[in-house]
């Protein structure tokens, strides 16, 4: 009830007009926005039970004016938006909102930070590189107009979702599924996959992945139609989805409220910030937290434990930040999952310790380094800006002079490359970029390429050996045609070669003379030596995919 004293002082205060609490007239502190929004009365949760008679906790505005215009004087049509989320939500969780002010999800840290680099645009130091302090740099003017629209401090305009466009709109963005006519939008936590698809099926393209989506290069010919398009007009096709999506597992049963809505500090790149590992919950037999030792910021997810528990119930935790796993249950026969938004209990597998063996030639593997079906590939962008263009900028909120356009030439969808990520872990890399960008500020066009480690959503059994060992695509090369001769191999590429001097699908060549960069430092692709031992490995023992 503590945290309610403010919201309850801020009511009175503001359903109070000038002369009630001295004695003034009764009929003016009644709440007159129900005259016109009866409807909105209902469709509150639990948590908000406080809100259909006290529209102005949150919307602001002037209850006792009998005037349209009035009574919208000084209205916040959505509270949530994180410029005013503070006044509307920060009394009851303040926590979460100085969090998702300091996100990745709303700094765009990493993204800023990375397109300056290399666009050779220095501005300003590295820790404030975030959407909000772009300028007006070749730069910066990408990342307003291209890459600006997905972050949380984007405001909502509509009271409507679209899946497929929904971008922005603070605590919004994620705590509302429905916008229905004859009620008020419910504020919830249970956060389905529909909130994450605006801005993920994007760049990584992990919602569409998860799903089982991918997309493809639109076609050739303007009188054909792939089979299938999303909402906003992509072509896709369907691959196989995630195992875990097929289960009926949402988003938020894996990503922790710590993960989602936590200051990301100095995190240059999402997966830093990201609290969740396969390790967390596969194979985890070590419960790390009790009900009485919750940490005091998370108690209130407490009520949401869907089994029963008391004081000493123990949880499985995150490794890297502690935070309690209370959707998952563990029992004599294991530990059982409650999906969160439906309700459904799976039991989590085991990986078998025979078919794990994590031997010393594979120690450094990453789950996702050979659970991954497939990851999403894109390459051959081209980027322009025309000056006599036109195009909204996300950040002045306005259409301004000079238009950015981008097309891209290929697509693959199938196993990605493998490199070393900064833990010296070998996981997936993908195509971060593979572009030609112009500019009429430079007198040449720029080519950069580089590559960037990706989760893929896409998990399922096990990649063969032969697609590692046997595969020039895996070892970073591109595709074609790959022959060892004991000393050595060569490598005959499938697609023609760039401005760089590498195939268009490729990360390097054979002796790292070539390509290799990454956006972090200690990233890299396998080194000759380790491209021959991963050659020369003997396969042929017919070990068995791993399930």
């Amino acid at each position: 009830m503590l945290c309610r004293l403010p919201l309850v002082l801020g009511l009175f205060l503001a359903l109070t007009p000038p002369g009630q609490a001295d004695g003034g007239d009764p009929a003016a502190s009644v709440n007159g926005c129900v005259q016109c929004h009866a409807a909105e009365q209902s469709g509150f949760g639990a948590a908000h039970a406080f809100a259909p008679d006290n529209c102005v906790a949150c919307h602001a505005g002037n209850p006792s004016s009998s005037t349209e215009a009035g009574a919208h004087d000084g209205l916040i049509a959505f509270p949530g938006n994180l410029a005013t989320a503070g006044r509307a939500c920060g009394d009851c969780h303040s926590d979460r909102v100085r969090g998702v002010a300091g996100n990745l999800m709303q700094t765009g840290h990493g993204i800023v930070q990375k397109t300056r680099a290399v666009l050779g645009d220095e501005s300003g130091a590295a820790r404030q590189a975030n959407f909000q302090s772009l300028g007006n740099s070749v730069a910066d003017s990408m990342l307003r107009k291209q890459c600006a629209s997905c972050h949380l401090g984007q405001p909502k305009r509509n009271h409507a979702l679209d899946v497929t466009r929904d971008r922005g709109g603070g605590c919004l963005a994620c705590h509302i599924n429905d916008y229905p006519d004859d009620a008020h939008p419910a504020l919830t936590t249970r956060v389905e996959d529909g909130r994450c698809f605006g801005c993920h099926s994007r760049s990584g393209r992990i919602s569409l992945s998860y799903a089982g989506l991918a997309e493809t290069v639109p076609p050739a010919n303007a009188g054909e139609r792939p089979e299938l398009r999303l909402a906003d007009g992509r072509p896709v096709e369907r691959l196989p989805p995630d195992v875990h999506n097929l289960a009926g597992m949402s988003c938020v049963d894996c990503h922790t409220s710590v993960g989602l809505m936590a200051d990301a500090g100095d995190a240059s790149h999402q997966r830093q910030a990201v609290d969740i590992a396969c390790s967390d919950c596969h194979g985890n037999d070590g419960p790390r937290i009790s009900m009485r030792d919750w940490p005091p910021g998370l108690a209130g997810m407490k009520k949401h434990v869907p089994f029963a528990a008391n004081a000493d119930t123990r949880f499985l935790a995150t490794e890297k930040h502690g935070t309690p796993l209370w959707n998952i249950e563990l029992r004599d026969d294991g530990a059982w999952l409650h999906a969160k938004n439906t309700g459904h209990v799976l039991r989590i597998p085991v990986p078998p310790p025979g078919r794990h063996a994590r031997d010393h030639s594979h120690e450094r593997l990453s789950c996702a380094a050979c659970h991954s079906q497939w990851a999403p590939q894109c390459y051959g962008c081209h980027m322009a800006f025309d000056p006599g263009g036109e195009q909204w900028d996300h950040i002045d909120k306005s259409l301004t002079p000079g238009r950015w356009t981008d097309r891209f030439w290929h697509a693959d969808n199938v196993p990605p490359a493998l490199g070393v990520n900064d833990n010296n872990e070998i996981e997936p890399f993908v195509p971060g970029m593979i572009m030609t960008v112009a500019h009429p500020a430079w007198d040449t066009a720029r080519f950069v390429r580089r590559f960037a480690p990706l989760s893929p959503h896409t998990t399922g059994n096990s990649r063969s050996c032969e697609s590692c060992h046997r595969s020039s695509k895996a070892l970073g090369l591109g595709t074609g045609d790959i022959v060892s001769d004991g000393d050595g191999f060569s490598f005959t590429p499938r697609h023609v070669l760039l401005q760089d001097g590498l195939p268009a699908d490729a990360w390097t060549n054979a002796d790292n003379a070539l390509g290799g960069a990454t956006p972090v430092p200690g990233q890299r692709p396998f080194n000759a030596s380790e491209m021959k031992a991963i050659l020369d490995a003997d396969i042929d023992a017919n070990i068995p995919a791993v399930d």
